[in-house]
């Protein structure tokens, strides 16, 4: 049978206790994403970068497919932390790139005046796989050379 879409782990955390992200109920559109380590979230101030968690996952999917990382909606409230970019964007060829292998992080910002810990294991946001259409007389032919933000 053909691989349609899923996750795999990256390479250098096959040995890290990694979970696959599972939907918890028949209807839910997303697959809960867990840490892949603990985190320490620092306050925001001006300046200063999101920082990325790690998930030691990587993602596959058709051609006409995105996978796309929301925020737990617990998050902003409990944690006080919000995603940097919104809403995270899984391109298909960000899966195995050379650069880091396709390894999903998600960036956030902490709101909070407090350090925040995030333990390996905790779920820290989900994950919906979505097709995507093209405009009419679409050129794109570039090819993916990096991993993370090597779009731009």
């Amino acid at each position: 049978m053909k691989k349609q879409r899923g996750f795999e782990i990256v390479k250098g955390w096959e040995n890290r206790e990694i979970h696959f992200p599972v939907r918890k109920t028949k209807y839910s559109a997303g697959y809960d994403i867990e840490s892949a380590e603990d985190v320490v979230i620092l306050p925001f101030s001006l300046g200063s970068s999101p920082t990325l968690v790690a998930t030691g996952l990587k993602a596959y999917m058709q051609d006409d497919e995105v996978l796309y990382l929301y925020n737990r909606s617990s998050n902003p409230k409990k944690k006080g932390l919000i995603l940097a970019n919104s809403i995270g964007v899984i391109d298909k060829d960000y899966y195995g790139n050379v650069e880091n292998d396709g390894h999903i992080f998600f960036a956030f910002y902490n709101y909070k005046n407090e350090d925040i810990l995030i333990r390996k294991g905790e779920v820290i946001g989900q994950a919906v796989f979505s097709k995507y259409l093209l405009v009419d007389e679409d050129q794109a032919n570039g090819i993916r050379k990096g991993g993370f933000g090597s779009t731009d």
